[in-house]
């Protein structure tokens, strides 16, 4: 994984020094909340419901060992000894106390970790495949090109204060794990018919308020150009995004407005002028940042089989682990979605044995996945009996990859200032209905329930086969129902199936809904999304509504 070289350390160490003055004088009240707010905002730190929210970068999901560790030491000295890893790859402290910040911020730049960019009208943490590098079905590692653009986006002078937040996705597979059609910017990484490596590009991706699906831009731009490419759409956005209205300020709009024919005319005669000047990175830099992704050092000839005698490591393996490229080795995924767990939460005590877990079995390597998981990509298969058990003694071992207990949510009205009602509590009750039998769980198959307490969407509620959106309904908490989103590369967007519920009116309509498509798919192995597809919206509100 990528390490910091002398001019990362010196920028991190820089913004902390200037942020620590600005926390300073606000606790000194030399300046007001309202004046240190785009200032905090600039460094990861909201002002939520009962305490300053940190969320805390996680580039492209890939963390070491001991920033684990460190984020484990952070759960406990400065928030509740517990942290909340996010659909954006990064981590989220809850409960942080203004007059402590300075110390953390120094704790987190000891282990080449910062907070800035993680908010802010800016380009946002680069999110990646949580399966990068290690996945049988790639081109190649995506990580290099995702670390090229976060340092070019880095403190980037000109793209600071956007009309609105902006985000951006790399793969390198035709399986899409990372939602990049509802991004900002979309990179999907692969060959021409040339054999050249470049990028298909999507823009105006994005769910919230309006959501939309990304269309292509430019199907094929080569990997030694991407950057001044993506300036390009940067500085066309920059241009004619609406400052004027907070709804109507992100790139999709601008893209739905203009047309993706002018969009892309606009963007083609910007980097027309880009190009020439030398933006992109040369040769060496991109040598010298993929040779810092380079394989770890697998075992040649390790042995390609698990023992699958144990029925419980079993279902594990069959749910939770995935094919590797390298023979021998497997993709191992933790479930953070426990019996009775808050979706994303991980104490500090589960971080450390993780981190332990991934120093003894991983290469010393952690990623955070888009859907509020990790995952340790480079395991032997002859280690993952033992690291199953020390993750089963840790209630990090729970099958459910991909069912309907992996429940997406936000934090919701129990900590967000925006939400409109809570997530956590719905994401727990329906998962209550089945998590005491995994046979249940699997013979649903593959339903991704996504929630969301609010129009903003952070639990990304429009790409849920079951899409949940809390509203406020006269004052009280109520529930819109979604169905038909897919965030992967069949992605869709749900649509609402009829009027809203009560929080227990939602989750009795999400039973009936499952109880239908038990009943109503071709086959077992058919999906809840692909019924849906092919049946349409009436028989699933009939058997809701009736």
């Amino acid at each position: 994984m990528y390490r910091y070289d002398q001019y990362d350390q010196a920028i991190v160490d820089a913004r902390v020094a200037e942020f620590k003055d600005q926390v300073g004088r606000r606790l000194r009240n030399e300046i007001t909340e309202d004046q240190f707010k785009p200032l905090r905002l600039m460094n990861g730190l909201y002002l939520q419901l009962h305490a300053y929210m940190l969320r805390v970068a996680i580039p492209y999901g890939t963390l070491s060992g001991t920033q684990m560790r460190m984020l484990a030491h952070i759960a406990r000295t400065y928030d509740r000894d517990y942290g909340h890893f996010t659909t954006r790859q990064n981590i989220q402290y809850n409960w942080i106390k203004l007059e402590q910040f300075s110390d953390l911020l120094d704790d987190l730049s000891k282990v080449e970790m910062h907070a800035f960019q993680t908010s802010g009208n800016c380009i946002r943490n680069i999110s990646s495949d949580q399966f990068a590098g290690a996945a049988a079905d790639e081109i190649a590692d995506p990580r290099p090109y995702a670390e090229l653009l976060r340092q070019w986006s880095t403190l980037h002078p000109e793209f600071s204060f956007l009309p609105r937040k902006f985000k951006i996705a790399v793969i390198a597979s035709d399986s899409d794990r990372a939602a990049i059609q509802l991004h900002d910017i979309g990179l999907q990484l692969y060959r021409n018919a040339a054999g050249m490596l470049g990028f298909r590009v999507y823009v105006g991706g994005g769910m919230g308020r309006t959501p939309i699906i990304g269309k292509v831009v430019r199907e094929f731009i080569p990997v030694g150009q991407f950057l001044s490419y993506s300036e390009a759409i940067l500085r066309v956005y920059n241009r004619h995004g609406r400052r004027d209205n907070i709804y109507k300020a992100r790139i999709k709009i601008l893209v739905t407005e203009l047309g993706i024919e002018e969009f892309t005319r606009q963007v083609e005669a910007e980097w027309a002028t880009l190009e020439p000047l030398g933006l992109d990175a040369p040769q060496a830099e991109y040598d010298r940042i993929i040779a810092q992704f380079a394989d770890p050092a697998y075992e040649i000839g390790a042995p390609d089989t698990i023992d699958l005698s144990d029925p419980d490591f079993k279902l594990w393996v069959d749910q939770n682990v995935h094919a590797h490229k390298q023979p021998g080795y497997a993709i191992a995924t933790i479930s953070l979605k426990p019996k009775s767990g808050i979706p994303g939460d991980a104490s500090s005590a589960q971080m450390d044995v993780i981190a332990d877990l991934a120093d003894k079995y991983a290469h010393d390597e952690i990623r955070v996945t888009h859907s509020q998981n990790l995952v340790l990509a480079h395991v032997k298969k002859a280690d993952l009996y033992a690291m199953w058990q020390a993750l089963a003694a840790a209630d990090l071992a729970t099958p459910n990859l991909d069912l309907v207990t992996d429940i997406i949510a936000c934090p919701g009205m129990d900590y967000c200032t925006l939400a409109n009602a809570r997530s956590i509590p719905i994401a727990q009750k329906i998962a209550a209905k089945f998590e005491n039998s995994i046979s249940e769980q699997r013979d649903i198959g593959e339903l991704k329930i996504k929630v969301s307490g609010c129009i903003n969407g952070c639990g990304h509620h429009h790409a849920g086969h079951i899409g949940i959106l809390g509203v406020d309904k006269k004052g009280e908490e109520a529930y819109q129902l979604l169905l038909g989103g897919s965030g992967a590369e069949d992605a869709s967007l749900a649509k609402i199936l009829g009027p809203g519920f009560d929080e227990n009116g939602i989750i009795d309509a999400v039973d009936k809904l499952i109880a239908f498509y038990r009943s109503a798919r071709s086959a077992p192995t058919e999906r809840f999304l692909d019924t849906y597809r092919r049946l349409g919206a009436a028989p699933f509100k009939e058997a809701v509504y009736a």
